[in-house]
């Protein structure tokens, strides 16, 4: 079997997968709404407020019982049994489990932006794991006393002082009462407030500065035109999202974003504006991001003729030391004082660049690219995947985002190699379109599929550097565009 043969098998059992993913989805969606879905509700509400009183039941007979309660072996049994995860687990949970070694595979064996997939399908498995209680929602547990003097009983009791008696609103019976915390969360809700709070993906932009060369920008400063098209995406999927009725303007702001090509710009830009949608908008983000070659290819293919693909660039002047010292500097300014809102993301991408280019922070350099930016992936990876949980992530609502987030980034690549064709004729055919599919922030994955599509034409055209050019400009593209997004509805 050829690699092609494999590949068309692997994106139609894909397909496959996303058709019954969908037709589940749908049927869930039809069915919550009829009138007897919203009886069923109360009476499942009913039954866990039974189960919570039944509970409390058991355990005050329990503790008052003079020795341990005498259980047969059947019913040994069956209590282990009822349990289980299998026994608790539904279908939505048991789909996901799939998806999520779907997304292993991916990752694994055709290597798919593995460093962000891997741990995004993990946290995935993680949080669908019946009754493991591992999703990045799974937070600290309270008891609730309806008078200050019932609470500072019980925490003597429990051997806790006065200040841990906190006013809490308590979601079962609508009021604001007393409440004493009785456990932690889980490992992922923990990690998860460096999502919640937009704390990883300005790191992450600060590693990403680190590892980035914007010479070729520098060198080539029109190629910051490529990149500022390639976010057409973006606003074309935020008019379509929002004109569809399905979504309010900030969650098409931020199912836009998608198109940008940039994980933890989309995640940034998500928590601020439309946290619900956190779990579909960055599996789509970043699916995509790691679908690059497969997506980008065709687009260029179609929109380009087989003299322009043949067209070669040439090679780009050299940089100095200064300017490459004094770029990250005025970028910060320009872009903060025009757009405050982007200030975040494109100070922590420019100080990065900064620690890279000075020649005198070496050793933070290393520490930002490396040791930081490889942990901040992690705990922002498994905790995303952990957002996932079956009973929320699947609806129709998640299948909309995932078509949109394609056409998002379909619309950017477009985009850059139209800027691109308009370029080329300007130039009197001196700009190879190619490169204008660079201009989406996949760094430097864009960048090197402009270069092999180029070369599939030319064998001896390099375009590598000619593209790094847009593909830097793409991520500061990405992070204005946030912050409009930002301005306008956060």
């Amino acid at each position: 079997m050829n690699k092609k043969t494999f590949r068309n098998r692997c994106f139609i059992l894909a397909l496959i997968c996303m058709l019954v993913w969908t037709g589940f989805a749908l049927a869930e969606n039809l069915g919550s709404d009829s009138p007897a879905s919203d009886m069923v509700d109360i009476e499942t509400l009913d039954t866990k407020t039974e189960q919570v009183k039944d509970t409390s039941t058991d355990v005050v007979r329990e503790t008052n019982a003079d020795g341990d309660p005498v259980i047969s072996i059947g019913e040994g049994i069956s209590k282990i049994a009822s349990s289980t995860g299998i026994a608790n687990g539904d279908w939505r949970e048991y789909l996901m489990i799939g998806i999520a070694c779907l997304l292993l595979y991916l990752a694994i064996v055709k290597q798919f932006e593995p460093l962000l997939l891997l741990p995004i399908a993990f946290g995935m498995l993680l949080a669908n794991l019946p009754m493991a209680g591992l999703g990045s929602h799974t937070g600290p547990s309270y008891t609730f006393y309806n008078s200050l003097e019932q609470a500072v009983a019980e925490a003597a009791r429990l051997g806790k002082e006065s200040s841990d008696i906190i006013p809490r609103y308590n979601e079962l019976t609508g009021l604001v009462q007393y409440s004493i915390q009785t456990s932690n969360g889980g490992l992922l809700y923990y990690l998860y407030l460096g999502v919640n709070k937009g704390i990883y993906p300005p790191l992450i932009f600060m590693g990403v500065g680190a590892m980035t060369d914007f010479a070729p920008l520098i060198a080539d400063p029109k190629s910051l035109l490529l990149g500022a098209a390639a976010q057409l995406g973006i606003f074309i999927t935020f008019i379509i999202a929002k004109a569809s009725g399905a979504f309010t303007a900030a969650e098409a702001g931020a199912i836009g974003i998608i198109g940008g090509a940039d994980g933890p710009t989309a995640i940034f830009v998500t928590t601020k504006l439309a946290p619900n949608l956190l779990g579909p908008i960055a599996v789509a983000a970043y699916s995509y991001m790691a679908l690059v070659p497969v997506i980008q290819p065709p687009i260029m293919k179609a929109l380009t003729t087989d003299a322009e693909r043949r067209i070669r660039m040439p090679q780009l002047r050299p940089v100095s030391k200064t300017e490459l010292v004094i770029f990250p500097v005025l970028v910060t300014i320009i872009v903060s004082l025009l757009l405050p809102d982007a200030a975040t993301l494109i100070g922590c991408l420019m100080f990065g660049n900064l620690l890279r280019v000075s020649g005198v922070t070496e050793r933070l350099n290393k520490t930002v690219q490396n040791e930081l930016c490889n942990i901040v992936t992690i705990f922002l990876g498994i905790t995303v995947g952990a957002t996932t949980k079956g009973s929320e992530f699947l609806s129709v609502q998640t299948v909309l985002i995932i078509l949109m987030g394609v056409f998002a980034f379909g619309c950017g690549t477009a985009g850059g190699v139209l800027m691109g064709k308009i370029m080329c004729k300007l130039t009197h055919g001196k700009v190879n379109p190619l490169i204008g599919s660079a201009g989406v922030s996949a760094v430097p994955m864009a960048a090197r599929v402009s270069n092999k599509v180029g070369q599939q034409y030319d064998p001896g055209n390099f375009l590598l550097m000619n593209a790094m050019g847009p593909n830097v400009a793409g991520v500061i593209g990405s992070a204005v565009a946030a912050g409009v997004m930002i301005a306008l509805f956060g």
